[in-house]
């Protein structure tokens, strides 16, 4: 959706998500990071990064310094020892793009609310539309292909060019603001005058599954496609409004991460307390633990593959160790670093690698992932609704 991405950075394409988001040149960058409270857990309101470093931030701060008082950019300077560097996950914004990765994190963010990915031809095709959203209001289906943003053709484009252009310059961007879109629907040609608008992100879906009728024969399907502002509450509150005695099954195929925070009030649904992760930053060790209360007893299955990611990894493997619920799928990314932002002469913003967290049995996720319970390569949700139903959770 005209908005937060997964093309920028190297959160972006190089992480191997499946799809590129056109929110907001950051949400999927941001979501990517997965981040970790400011101060560890004492601090659970505040955010970083997640994500471990191979690079100096004071070089890159002084690269950056030198570059400005030669009246260059200090952040193409920084993005130069950046990529030197070997950190992975090592990024650099302007300020309007770590605005927007802000905005993304809230939840929110300025576009037309459509998300596009390369088709198998090499075209840009729509691959989601937010409901009710300029881009719905307009008719733009999902499979639906964008050959032209503003006159300027977009066949064969990058498409990190398709979101600049759909996101507009610092001046074209707000609200209100137009974009045209020619669009192509089979043979059918057209151009759509959109206004972009502030438009909030969905990240959890929740829907029953199984028999319809609200007894313990039911399950609830609790989909989290990014841990962004809430979700981890909104996680927690579908849980305690299933019906008595019904099974969870738990979606997180494809999620990027985002907040490390919300993914641990996430995780605080279905656990009494305790750990969820530990993580080190610059060698200090620290943990993050699950608030008390949360439902032990109602049967719980997690989806996972290989885009589930960073604080979605985090949720996934605190839930395993734990006992608390059986994993189904595939194996997952492996993201599991820590990294903080830190901001450099001349405005720019760079984040960069700090540290690793692990599980609360002590595994490592970078560069390994997580492996479920039970590997399944098709039909990954219906075999969950069985395992599911094994359990007693109803589906």
């Amino acid at each position: 959706m005209s908005g937060p991405t997964q093309c920028p950075g190297p959160r972006g394409v190089r992480r191997g998500a499946a799809l590129t988001l056109v929110f907001a040149t950051v949400l999927a960058t941001a979501a990517a990071t997965g981040s970790l409270p400011h101060g560890g857990a004492k601090s659970p309101d505040l955010a970083t990064r997640s994500v471990a470093s191979t690079v100096d931030g004071e070089e890159v701060a002084e690269a950056a310094a030198r570059a400005v008082a030669d009246g260059k950019s200090g952040k193409e300077a920084a993005e130069e020892v950046v990529s030197r560097s070997g950190d992975r996950w090592g990024a650099v914004y302007d300020e309007r793009q770590y605005e927007e990765f802000e905005q993304a994190l809230d939840g929110s963010y300025t576009g037309v609310g459509l998300a596009a990915k390369r088709s198998t031809g090499g075209l840009v095709e729509v691959a989601r539309v937010q409901p009710g959203g300029p881009a719905d209001l307009a008719g733009i289906e999902r499979g639906d292909l964008l050959r032209t943003i503003d006159g300027h053709r977009v066949d064969r484009r990058p498409v990190a060019d398709v979101v600049a252009l759909l996101r507009g310059d610092r001046t074209e961007a707000a609200a209100g603001t137009t974009v045209v879109l020619g669009v192509q629907r089979g043979a059918a040609l057209w151009t759509e005058t959109l206004h972009r608008a502030t438009l909030t992100t969905e990240p959890v879906t929740v829907r029953r599954i199984g028999p319809a009728r609200s007894d313990s024969s039911t399950a609830v399907l609790i989909e989290v496609d990014s841990f962004t502002k809430g979700s981890g509450a909104e996680v927690r509150d579908a849980v305690r409004n299933a019906p008595a005695g019904a099974g969870v099954l738990l979606d997180l195929r494809g999620n990027s991460g985002g907040l490390v925070a919300e993914a641990v009030t996430a995780a605080s649904a279905f656990l009494d307390g305790g750990l969820v992760a530990t993580y080190d930053v610059h060698g200090e060790q620290r943990a993050l633990y699950a608030q008390p209360g949360g439902d032990t007893v109602r049967p719980l299955v997690v989806l996972v593959d290989g885009g589930t990611m960073s604080a979605a990894e985090l949720l996934t493997g605190a839930l395993q160790d734990r006992g608390r619920a059986v994993t189904v799928g595939s194996r997952t990314f492996g993201k599991g670093s820590v990294q903080m932002p830190s901001k450099l002469p001349g405005g720019s913003v760079a984040e960069l690698t700090v540290g690793h967290y692990r599980t609360p049995a002590g595994r490592g996720v970078d560069g390994q992932g997580i492996t479920p319970d039970l590997a399944v390569s098709s039909r990954a949700e219906q075999r969950a609704e069985m395992v599911l139903s094994g359990l007693g959770g109803g589906s």
